[in-house]
């Protein structure tokens, strides 16, 4: 209707060209093609005897409400002059509150009406064509895709475009009584755009897509959306995928919802061998699921891990994860929690680059269900666990009210004993809260000299052995009940309060309780190359604190205690070791000049404590002697006495002094 308004002015003038005439109209509201225009004003001037005249359109308000348009203090002047066949062109500068510069060229006639935007080296061409009044093509080159926004707020409110730009045709027909349909072809070249809040992200993504839109007068918006994908990178919450080289072949189906939010009758995804996913779903008003129907295959899942899953890795601290495998995975997702999963594990490898723990050939069932009762099982051939070698082992599971249980007790050989694994259950997170882990723990006579070789610790010997009866993991923290026991030394060792928070993630801390019962004093200064004492050594450690395995905070004390038929005896290599080790001193007198000219030398006790925070190892021993401590009571001729005189030791210099120690570079102190 502007162009056939339009085409009557310019044709009232045309019939006196000869005359000076102005032309002009005042239309409080026009309605054409889904856009409606109010308080236009028209005015055309043409001089007597002139070639060409001047054109003026303003509008007070443009709103295009189907694409989400609205335009204030439109102004569009330019030159208009006569073509054959009773068509008329005009070009210039064309402006609104808010908008770009642009420019609008504008070719009229009574058959047809063409339009061409440009703005820069973007460009937006129109044709319409009278006999087909309903149809309006576009054909857009280089075009910001940001032009696009107002379009996307309609379907997605909190949605940003930040970059791209799309070339291609658009077909837009608005028939009355009839859906408005827009038939979308594009190249889109490095699209980004971004949620409000963040959780939703594209980057840098191109892109060949077919877009069917339509919109009922009384109905949400239809679409369906057809392409491919080649590049850039995508952020949907925790879940970040970071496209290759090869395109990604993506189809969804959507009709909007009256109340917010869509459904997605159909939804697939086609990354070759890498990833492909059927679905179905719905989604909130804010972009969240809230229903979903899926099934994923990865016939090749070494590429998972750096494509798809990082986020969700490095979330669980597991960065770096490596696959190899295929695997079949059928879930559902019911108003925003996991509601179901069967998933079909083939020959699945994990390896952590950490070496925390190795997963060789992971292969079976696993079946999860809120509703009836569901079995699976499955197995693996090895692996390891902080380079501790196990062998295979069978998982036969159960799945019934939310929770995946372990139907029977499953048992593995690792460190030349057995491990035993009870009462394991899984709940994914809900509604209640996040991963919830439980089970209970067996150890059957590991050897713990394999053990020590395995983690690079002094060439300890015995066994662990213990149950803990549960243990509990939630909320990024593991609790254990119960305890464990080592027999090493001849004596005993016991592990209590034993808890691990972000035990594969950042950091991981670790706090326990140890309680050190009649241990061989000669193996343990053997193994740690610690000179030579022989007697029974007792002690604890309390509140033990361990981050990223390196000890921040303890209340340790040692001492020996006196059994029948053992002699308590210390070797002056021993004495220099304490000595340097403790910041102490032997006692000055008579028989400590003689100290140099024996081997070693009998005690009555041996104590010393430590209480770590801050850096700083606050240090005490059996008793006060004056301004120090007494670490090492004698007994006999010569009568040996060690004192300590520095009770704030700082922890880093304390472990510098341990370590020379073990290299053998000491040197005592006598006073």
């Amino acid at each position: 209707m502007p162009g056939r308004i339009l085409t009557l002015l310019l044709l009232a003038l045309a019939a006196c060209p000869a005359q000076a005439r102005t032309a002009s109209a005042g239309i409080a509201r026009i309605q054409a093609a889904g856009v409606e225009l109010r308080e236009v004003k028209v005015q055309l001037r043409w001089p007597a005897g002139a070639e060409q005249g001047e054109l003026h359109v303003a509008a007070a308000r443009i709103d295009a409400d189907v694409a989400g348009y609205r335009f204030r203090n439109v102004d569009w002047r330019c030159p208009v002059s006569r073509r054959p066949q009773g068509a008329w062109q005009c070009e210039g500068p064309l402006r609104a509150d808010g908008a770009p510069s642009m420019r609008l060229a504008l070719d009229l006639s009574a058959a047809t009406t063409d339009a061409l935007l440009s703005s820069g080296d973007a460009r937006a061409s129109l044709h319409r064509n009278a006999a087909a009044p309903d149809a309006t093509e576009l054909e857009l080159t280089r075009v910001p895709i940001a032009w696009a926004q107002a379009l996307l707020a309609r379907a997605w409110e909190a949605g940003r475009i930040t970059g791209g730009r799309a070339s291609g045709p658009v077909v837009v027909e608005t028939p009355a009584g009839r859906p408005l349909r827009a038939d979308v072809r594009l190249a889109i070249d490095a699209l980004s755009l971004e949620s409000t809040d963040g959780a939703v992200a594209i980057g840098d993504l191109d892109a060949q897509v077919h877009i069917d839109f339509r919109q009922p007068a009384r109905a949400g918006a239809l679409a369906a959306i057809d392409g491919s994908l080649r590049g850039g990178e995508l952020l949907y919450g925790n879940t970040y995928v970071a496209l290759g080289g090869a395109p990604v072949w993506l189809r969804v189906d959507a009709m909007q919802r009256a109340g917010g939010g869509w459904d997605v009758p159909r939804l697939a995804w086609d990354d070759g061998d890498v990833l492909s996913i059927e679905g179905a779903g719905a989604l909130a008003g804010d972009g969240s699921v809230q229903a979903l129907d899926v099934i994923a295959r990865s016939r090749d899942a070494a590429q998972l891990p750096d494509r798809y899953l990082s986020g969700w890795l490095g979330l669980a601290g597991l960065s770096g994860l490596g696959l190899d495998g295929a695997f079949e995975v059928a879930a559902r997702i019911d108003r925003g929690n996991l509601s179901a999963v069967d998933a079909r594990i083939d020959a699945l490898t994990i390896t952590d680059p950490r070496q925390r723990f190795h997963i060789d050939r992971l292969a079976g069932t696993l079946r999860h269900a809120t509703g009836a009762a569901v079995d699976s099982e499955l197995r693996w051939q090895g692996g390891a666990l902080y380079e501790l070698a196990f062998g295979p082992v069978r998982l036969p599971m159960r799945s019934e009210a939310g929770s995946l249980r372990l139907r029977e007790v499953a048992e593995l050989s690792m460190l030349g004993g057995t491990v035993r694994l009870d009462g394991f259950s899984l709940r994914p997170p809900d509604a209640e809260g996040g991963l919830r882990i439980g089970f209970g723990l067996e150890l059957d006579a590991l050897d713990v000299g394999a053990l020590a070789q395995a983690l690079g610790w002094p060439a300890f010997r015995g066994t662990l052995s213990g149950r803990i009866p549960s243990a509990r993991y939630a909320d990024e923290r593991l609790d254990f009940d119960g305890g464990l026991s080592m027999q090493v030394f001849d004596g005993r060792v016991d592990v209590g309060a034993l808890s691990m928070e972000r035990p594969f993630g950042v950091a991981p801390t670790l706090s326990a309780d140890l309680a050190l019962h009649d241990l061989d004093l000669l193996g343990f200064t053997e193994v740690f190359d610690f000179g030579s004492i022989t007697g029974r050594l007792h002690g604890r450690v309390d509140g033990l604190r361990l981050v990223d395995w390196t000890a921040t905070a303890f209340d340790a004390e040692f001492h020996t205690q006196p059994r029948p038929g053992v002699r308590q005896r210390i070797s002056q290599r021993a004495v220099q070791d304490i000595s340097s080790v403790g910041d102490a001193s032997f006692v000055t007198s008579l028989q400590g000049r003689l100290i140099g000219l024996f081997d070693d030398f009998g005690y009555r006790r041996i104590g010393i404590a430590c209480r770590l925070e801050n850096e700083v190892c606050r240090m005490s021993g059996l008793h006060s002697a004056g301004a120090g401590f007494t670490i090492v009571e004698g007994a006999g001729v010569p009568k040996l006495q060690v004192v300590g005189f520095n009770r704030d030791v700082d922890w880093p210099t304390l472990l510098e002094r341990l370590a020379a120690v073990a290299a053998g570079d000491i040197a005592p102190v006598v006073d």
